[in-house]
């Protein structure tokens, strides 16, 4: 059994100029990167959704590049939910 102490989970929800610029595809290669599993997607609402999972310094790391994002980006807000780890997740993708 793993030692889930190191371990953090994050739901984001990105507001801003954030779809149509590339965000689904950088955020899986950034959080691919930092080792983490979860998810990204667009919403209807034209924001952006994501959940990460691993190791807390990374989660936290992928949190604070949401706050920019990729190049094309412009971000005005992220709304940020932690959660209680659960290991659940295998891999990062984004959902369509």
């Amino acid at each position: 059994m793993s030692d889930r102490a190191d371990q953090a989970r994050a739901k984001v929800v990105i507001s801003g100029r954030v779809q149509g610029v590339f965000f689904r595809a950088n955020t899986r290669q950034m959080a691919r990167s930092l080792r983490l599993t979860g998810w990204v997607r667009n919403r209807p609402d034209g924001k952006v959704e994501a959940l990460f999972e691993g190791p807390a310094d990374n989660v936290r790391r992928m949190v604070a590049w949401c706050h920019d994002g990729p190049r094309l980006a412009d971000v005005k807000r992220v709304k940020v939910h932690w959660q209680e780890p659960t290991g659940d997740l295998t891999a990062f993708s984004v959902r369509y």
